[in-house]
């Protein structure tokens, strides 16, 4: 394993990073649980929180240099690496904001009304993090944010190809004023991460990445009774049933599947369409995403940058190649240049099709024709996964029935690329468990200590 900044538009290994000795990684871990045990017992959630705010306005205030690491490492848009820091820094405010509140004590209502009874949160120690590469700001944020202020320690193992952007994290955390230890970066191999996960010192572990690593991460925290986080893949539906406005709507649909250069999670991947607008649906839809073309990711009104490495393309291209042979149609697309993939649409995707239980990620498009509503949902639930989900539709009691009925951690009718800080992120199914960001996302990491008086 090698952690190193290559740029996915050239091909152009800029910097390589040392991984950390087994000596030093010690020296880490030693260091989260002294500053758990001195600094976080210390202070006060409004100190603690003060902090955190400052770590968000450094993000501001540093967003061009650090859009453009991000730029370099993943292949990501300008203008969206810019729009990613500016997220992060509204989560480190967010949770700043309202840490306190989310802290605060929570009165029981005891059945003999004899004494009284409290829940008084508290953190529980050393956490790991295990972060991805494809939003590398945003999802430190969401997990370090809240749980900085709770008093936690973080121990922070990023993407194997995010080690300048990892860097600059830490650093910004130091200079908010975090002590040492509060805020660890470890540039670790996977075998390394085994030995901190059943570090006793070690008390919880999130993760967001692939099934496969969460599936491994569960397994070892397991053996050593470790809470986790696991925030992993999802195929989410698009479904379809009407619309008042069909251009608006499969702009929305385009937006919804290219963001971050169709490699984001929570992305819609298959768009389920009622019968009656299947085909004007399939012909827009497929005419606005032939006019965005992969390009430079710096360039002036980049929409859709390469995917993040070459083995990401190449993957990419399996995939597509398989599920033709096993009976898709390829509407449009499918080209590769090195890690740039065009944009690409498939129809025809039966059930017993490989690709309509994997994941996709870029910027390809799966299109389903459903008979009817309850068509749509068996299609949009026919999926191991289980994240987010898209509703459009102008019946209102059909928005909150479909809504009722689709197996997804989260909903979205009629809107797309509405993610917020207030609002918890998570899934079911093998798209993983808990919640981050909102309160829920302060909720994982924190001992529900009762406290009962007689």
């Amino acid at each position: 394993m090698s952690y190193a900044v290559v740029n996915p538009a050239t091909g152009a290994t800029i910097k390589t990073y040392p991984t950390i000795s087994d000596a030093d990684l010690q020296g880490a871990i030693a260091d989260a649980a002294e500053a758990y045990r001195t600094w976080s017992k210390s202070t006060t959630v409004e100190e603690r929180a003060a902090l955190v705010r400052r770590v968000g306005e450094l993000h501001v205030e540093r967003r061009e240099e650090l859009a453009d690491i991000i730029v370099r490492e993943m292949g990501k848009p300008t203008e969206q690496a810019l729009g990613e820091v500016d997220f992060a820094g509204a989560i480190y405010e967010y949770y700043a904001d309202h840490a306190a509140d989310f802290l605060k004590d929570e009165q029981i209502t005891l059945l003999d009304g004899e004494g009284s009874a409290v829940v008084r949160r508290s953190a529980l120690g050393v956490l790991l993090g295990i972060m991805p590469w494809n939003f590398p700001y945003y999802q430190v944020a969401r997990f370090a944010g809240p749980n900085l202020i709770i008093g936690n320690t973080i121990v922070l193992k990023h993407a194997e190809q995010c080690p300048e952007s990892a860097a600059a994290i830490e650093q910004i955390h130091l200079d908010a004023g975090f002590p040492k230890g509060a805020y660890v970066n470890v540039y670790a191999t996977h075998d390394q991460i085994e030995t901190v996960i059943a570090d006793p010192r070690v008390q919880g572990v999130s993760l967001t990445g692939s099934e496969r690593a969460g599936a491994k991460v569960a397994e070892i925290a397991g053996r050593h009774l470790k809470k986790v986080v696991l925030e992993l893949g999802g195929s989410d539906p698009f479904v379809l049933l009407s619309t008042d406005d069909l251009d608006a709507t499969v702009q929305n649909a385009v937006d919804a599947r290219i963001d971050n250069n169709g490699q984001a999670c929570n992305a819609a991947k298959r768009f389920v369409v009622i019968d009656e607008l299947y085909e004007p649906f399939l012909e827009k839809f497929t005419a606005k995403l032939a006019e965005i073309e992969a390009v430079d990711p710096t360039a002036e009104d980049a929409a859709l940058g390469p995917l993040s490495s070459l083995k990401a393309a190449e993957t990419l291209d399996d995939q597509v190649k398989r599920a033709v042979e096993h009976g898709a149609t390829l509407v449009h697309g499918g080209g590769r240049d090195g890690a740039f993939f065009q944009t690409t649409v498939l129809t025809d995707v039966s059930a017993d099709n490989p690709a309509s239980k994997e994941e996709f990620f870029g910027p390809v498009a799966q299109v389903y024709r459903a008979a009817d509503e309850a068509d749509a949902v068996r299609i949009a639930n026919d999926t191991p996964y289980g994240l987010g989900s898209y509703v459009y539709t102008t019946d209102d009691e059909q928005a909150l029935r479909v809504a009722d009925s689709i197996e997804a951690g989260m909903v979205f009718v009629n809107v797309v690329l509405a993610d917020g800080a207030e609002l918890p992120f998570g899934g079911i199914k093998r798209s993983g468990s808990g919640r981050e960001l909102g309160r829920f996302g302060a909720d994982e990491f924190v001992n529900k200590k009762l406290i009962r008086i007689g």
